[in-house]
This record gives C-alpha cells, structure tokens and sequence, in this order.
C-alpha cells in the first residue's frame, strides 16, 4: 500500500500525540502545534477507527475545544458515547455470562477488551470493545459451549466430535452470536494458535492470577507480567497494526509493581525475547513511551530488534495490513523468534497443522483425519504460488 501522503502526516502526528505518554505539558504543547497545522478532520477520524483510539482522542481533543470543528467535536461526541453504551452492553452480557460459568464451577479469567478498559484504563469508555474475551481451560470448552448456549449464543463454527478433540489441541478460540449482536464473546483456551510455537502455560496464567473487579463481580485476572507478555504476543500475531495494542501496553508498563525479572524469565522461557524488545521500542518510537532500564536489564540485547522495529513502524505508519496467509507474514513471523528450535517449529507446525479451513473442505471420518496435512500442505501452496515475496 502506498505510504501516508503529505497532508495525512499532520493527521497520523496528532493522533499519536493525542495516545503519547509524554509529560503532560510537552503532549499540550506538541498538539496544539499540530492543530495550528491544517487538519482533514474526516482523516483524522478515520484513522482514529481504524486504530481503535477513538474515545483517547476524544478525551484529549476535549482540552482544545475551541481549536476543533463543530462538526468533528459532534462526530467525536457521538463516537464515545457509542463507545460508551457498547461497553455498558457488553457489561450487561458479561454479567450474565459470569454467573452462568459461575453457578457451573467453570473457572475463567477475562482479559483483553472490557477487562483492560476497567482494570487499566479504569473507565469502561475510554478503551474501545468489540467484544468479551474470557480464558478458559481447554478442557472446559464443551461446559462452556452448554452454558453460554443457555444464555443464548450460538458458535461461529460447528465442529465434530474428533475435529474439536483436533482443534483444541491446534487451535487457540472459539467465537460465539449472541442475542444482541455478532461475535459477541471470544473463549480461548490457549493464546495463539499452535503453529506460533509459543507454548505458553495456560495453567500457570490460573495459578498466578489475581482478584479484581470488573462490571461490579470480582473476578480473577492476569498478572500484570502475565499481562504484559499476553498482550504483547497478541500485537506481535497483528504485526502491531493498531495503536491501542501499544496503548494497553503503555499503560500496563507503567504500573509501579511490575516486575520485570518475572517477565524477562517468562520471555526467555518462551523463546518471545525479541517480540517483547521490538514491542518496547514500537511504544518508544510511536508513544514516546520510556524503555525502563529494568526492561533493559532483563531483556538481553538484540541487534535485529532495531532492524524489525524500523520495519514495523513503517509498515503502520503506511497503513499496511498484512495478509496472515501470505509468504510476507510468515517471514516475518519467524524473523521475530531469536531461537532457531522456535523457527523450525513454527515452519513444521504452520504446514503440518490443519484446522477449519481444511476441515471445511472435505469431511473427512476420523480415521482419514491424517490426510487433512495433504489438504493442509496444497491449500497453503495454492495461496502463496505468484505471491509477491
């Protein structure tokens, strides 16, 4: 995609300002320096969707009133406000599917979304939702799949019984319709797809999570190292497409408590040093956010770091949206992994896994299951044959 042309540049400063975690006098002062400039508020706008900041810019925008068209003042208003009731509508869901889970003696952790907005941000309104994400234990999501269908939600994609057994271990989520809208609630049992080869230990985010509040029901939740290195791998899988995935994370970094040995261990543990180096530097370059010498200390070194962050901030300045079926993304992908062991896992499991793509294809009995790979192998070779490298 072509770069962001000359008069978008004042529009992509002034949101970045607005989301910057910068002193509070240098952030006044460097937006009121772009609002001097010409502004395209429907640009501006824009782009403010597309990185789900919206409600941020809002807020910050409301300090320069004077400064900002009656028209886009109105059309920021009317933003938050809608952001506002989907977050109290998501509430209202999420009560409801809390108590189900609950009375069943499902445990679940909330995280991302409604969870961050409240726990983070400390205003439901102030982060966009798309919907509730809940973490589960893999083999609760048949439990899970009974309650919520009493509440109403129905799952994206029906499975049998043997590609279920199959899609627990390969794949990562489950999305659900419900009555007041589609997608409405994620459950996931792992944090990225299996291919990734991150194999983080689900039971270990349970053991360490802590109790919070969130839409009045305490509830248990990450740890805030946990959190971190989620959230992060989460952005990576998205090439950091959307600034409020740095602005999670911006605000996660400063809280006073975190520890960054514990998230340096888990970094290293994981083989994700690199993804959480390049993370650091992306909230640095596009947030103005710090690199905390205790990040520095224990995350080790890593020359390609620099290299990929220049590359990934490029890519979201010029909007450019990967396809994650494409030779570029995989690339890519296994550039961010500093272990050769991680690449070589990633290669083997990314063409050796199939999932609902394949399985949407033929319906295969479950003792044919193994020929699903060959359906694998062609599916990705017809999508990447003549693909621009």
């Amino acid at each position: 995609m072509p770069g962001l042309s000359a008069p978008l540049e004042t529009e992509w400063s002034l949101l970045r300002a607005a989301c910057s975690e910068v002193p509070a006098e240098e952030k006044t002062a460097r937006m009121r320096g772009l609002l001097d400039s010409q502004v395209h508020w429907n640009a501006l706008l824009s782009l403010a969707e597309h990185h789900g900041v919206q409600p941020i810019l809002a807020q910050s925008l409301l300090s320069f009133a004077d400064r900002v068209p009656a028209e886009a003042l109105t059309t920021l208003k009317g933003s938050y406000q809608a952001n506002l009731h989907k977050a109290l509508l998501l509430s209202s869901e999420f009560v409801r599917i809390a108590d189900r889970l609950s009375q069943a003696g499902i445990e679940f952790i909330p995280y991302k979304g409604l969870a961050l907005a409240e726990t983070v941000y400390g205003d439901i309104a102030l982060r966009q939702s798309g919907d509730i994400d809940l973490l589960i234990h893999a083999t609760d999501l048949k439990p899970v799949r009974e309650e919520v269908e009493k509440l109403g939600y129905t799952p994206q994609v029906m499975l049998s019984g043997h590609e279920e057994e199959a899609y627990l271990k390969s794949g990562y989520e489950c999305a659900f319709d419900g009555t007041a809208g589609r997608n409405l609630l994620e459950v996931q049992w792992a944090i990225q797809p299996h291919f990734y080869a991150v194999d983080l230990d689900v039971e270990g985010l349970f053991g360490r999570a802590q109790t919070v509040r969130v839409a009045g029901l305490e509830v248990k939740a990450l740890a805030a190292e946990d959190l971190f290195v989620v959230l992060a791998l989460h952005a990576a899988k998205h090439v950091w497409g959307r600034l409020i995935w740095l602005c999670d994370l911006a605000r996660i970094g400063k809280l006073p408590t975190l520890n960054w040995k514990l998230i340096g261990d888990q970094a290293r543990g994981l083989g994700v040093v690199r993804i959480l180096r390049v993370t650091l530097l992306l909230k640095r370059k596009l947030l103005g956010s710090t690199f905390p010498a205790s990040a520095a200390e224990n995350l080790p070194e890593d020359s390609a770091a620099g290299t990929l962050a220049e590359e990934v901030e490029s890519q979201i300045s010029n909007e450019k949206i990967y396809d994650v079926e494409s030779l570029a993304y995989f690339r890519l992908m296994l550039r961010l992994r500093e272990r050769r062991i991680d690449q070589v896992r990633f290669v083997s499991r990314l063409v050796l896994t199939p999932g609902p793509a394949e399985w949407a294809i033929v319906r295969l009995p479950k003792p044919l299951a193994p020929f699903y790979r060959v359906i694998r192998i062609a599916r990705l070779a017809a999508r990447t044959v003549g693909r621009r490298i």
